[in-house]
């Protein structure tokens, strides 16, 4: 069996972008699955195809071969690439696959500590899950493993949702090392995978900038279990973390419990947070905006791009001058150009001038392929307002 596509589909996968529409399909089985990708008769591909999707087929591979061979060899190269990390750090985190980065469409595997959590998203990879478990296992050596597929893109694969243990021991919480700080993984109830680990990279760039300022105030905005927050909280005198979640802030105390640190919490949600604190003026020499993605599709653009300059322009508000503004966007519905251009009207309308001191992205285990802009969904900018 395989699948033929169309002079449009095959001009997307000669370009190496992986994806191809179901109008862009001429034929293919009736079921999900891994199969070759044929265009006037030769094989140029090979891909997850769900012919009920509108995103039909995502490429792995642009050569001949056996298909769950060949996928097989693209997880052992994604983990292979993140050795070094392991020994750098065992008892630290990291993604060992990254979907369509590694070439490994519907298949993120994030390690804590030597346990797996494992998200798929793809009905070809769910019906293979076992030998996908096994190969993990005997890849890695994990402790255990969790199958964490609890994401609501699985009910548009027809697939069920559920957190399950698949091999081993997977705690309910594991505590990492990211630097010199200890963060807590929450994988069967937390979000994602039980922590972000695309801003791992920046939260050491917010530790080691809060070393060089000690700022007597820093502020973390959608703090979550205050991963930035404790880098912070290490240098700084006194560090807010906000968050409308009880339950994440609670957390966060523990977190800070566990590292000798102190943090004050606030229960609150941001937009009317900022707001309140905007009122009395500059008041923090570090601040910083993690926000949830505003715009989980791309017709949410134009209320996610006033949503992400409201609570910028709040933020700018209340960076004392020689301050910073560290902030981010996890939508890759707003590119990087668009990302900036709310951040310059952000400033304009508040009055102030900000220099860009470091532009950044997502860690480097989350890669960006140049072929498929949307793999570069993480945006960071570090911005210092300006003495005048």
């Amino acid at each position: 069996m395989f699948v033929e596509v169309n002079t449009a589909g095959a001009e997307r996968l000669r370009a190496r972008h992986p994806w191809v529409y179901r109008g862009q399909i001429k034929r293919g089985p009736s079921t999900p699955g891994l199969y070759p990708v044929r265009f006037q008769g030769r094989t140029i591909a090979l891909g997850i195809y769900n012919p009920n999707q509108t995103l039909a087929l995502r490429a792995y591979a642009w050569r001949e071969g056996e298909p769950w061979a060949t996928l097989v060899e693209n997880l052992k190269r994604a983990v292979a690439r993140r050795e070094e990390d392991r020994r750098l750090r065992p008892e630290g985190g990291r993604r060992l696959a990254h979907a369509e980065g590694d070439f490994l469409p519907g298949l993120i595997v994030d390690e804590y500590a030597g346990h797996l959590v494992v998200q798929i998203g793809a009905a070809a990879l769910e019906a293979r899950r076992e030998e996908l478990v096994r190969t993990l296992a005997e890849l890695t050596g994990a402790r255990g493993v969790l199958l964490k597929n609890d994401s609501r893109g699985r009910l548009q694969e027809g697939l069920p949702r559920y957190v399950e243990t698949a091999l081993g021991e997977v705690p309910e919480l594991i505590w990492i090392r990211e630097g010199e700080v200890w963060l807590p993984v929450f994988p069967h109830s937390g979000q994602k995978t039980g922590a972000f680990l695309d801003q791992r990279e920046n939260r050491l760039y917010a530790g080691a900038l809060a070393e060089r300022l000690r700022p007597e105030r820093a502020l973390d905005v959608f703090s979550y279990h205050g991963a930035f927050a404790l880098h912070l909280a290490r240098w700084a005198k006194e560090v807010i973390a906000v968050d409308s979640s009880a339950e994440a802030l609670a957390k966060a105390r523990l977190a800070a419990q566990k590292n000798g640190l102190w943090l004050e919490t606030i229960e609150a949600n941001a937009f009317d947070f900022l707001k309140r604190a905007a009122r009395g003026g500059p008041g923090f020499d570090l601040v910083v905006l993690d926000p949830p993605s505003f715009a989980r599709k791309r017709s949410d653009f134009e209320r996610a791009y006033r949503a992400y300059k409201e609570v910028n322009l709040r933020a700018m508000r209340l960076v004392r001058p020689g301050g910073f503004l560290l902030t981010a966007s996890c939508s890759h519905h707003l590119d990087e150009a668009s990302f900036y251009a709310m951040l310059k009207e952000a400033a304009a309308d508040v009055g102030i001038a900000f220099r860009v001191v470091a532009k950044r992205g997502q860690a480097s285990d989350h890669p960006v392929l140049l072929n498929v802009p949307e793999t570069g969904y993480l945006k960071f900018a570090a911005l210092e307002r300006v003495v005048e």
